[in-house]
């Protein structure tokens, strides 16, 4: 019991190399492997949510930030996607705290399985 309790002191440190790993893969889709793993290891759905994003907005800057060195991007070709994105990101932060815990967990779960589908059917 006592070595379980040593161990879950590194959850935090595996959780965000995870999906620090899954954003420099996918892109921001580290943020959606955070949320179950976060849940998972007892932080509540909203907190979950929002701390995804606290932990994604770093990694993703580091992640864009070797993208722009490599050459695999240009600034410019994301630029258009910005106010729209941010505008999307107001929107949502202000409307996840008015969605009830289960109703937010069912639309985040089917917007999983549909992206998933979608994914291996292309």
């Amino acid at each position: 019991m006592e070595k379980l309790r040593g161990l879950k002191k590194f959850t935090p440190a595996l959780i965000g190399t995870l999906c620090g790993m899954l954003n420099g893969l996918f892109g921001a889709g580290g943020g959606i492997a955070a949320v179950p793993l976060l849940k998972a290891s007892g932080v509540p759905l909203k907190k979950a949510h929002a701390t995804s994003l606290a932990v994604i907005l770093p990694v993703s800057i580091v992640s864009a930030i070797l993208y722009l060195a490599n050459g695999t991007i240009r600034f410019s070709d994301a630029w258009p996607y910005l106010p729209g994105g941010l505008l999307g990101a107001i929107l949502g932060a202000l409307l996840m705290e008015k969605i009830p815990d289960k109703l937010l967990r069912k639309a985040f779960g089917a917007f999983m399985i549909y992206a998933a589908v979608r994914l291996l059917l292309r």
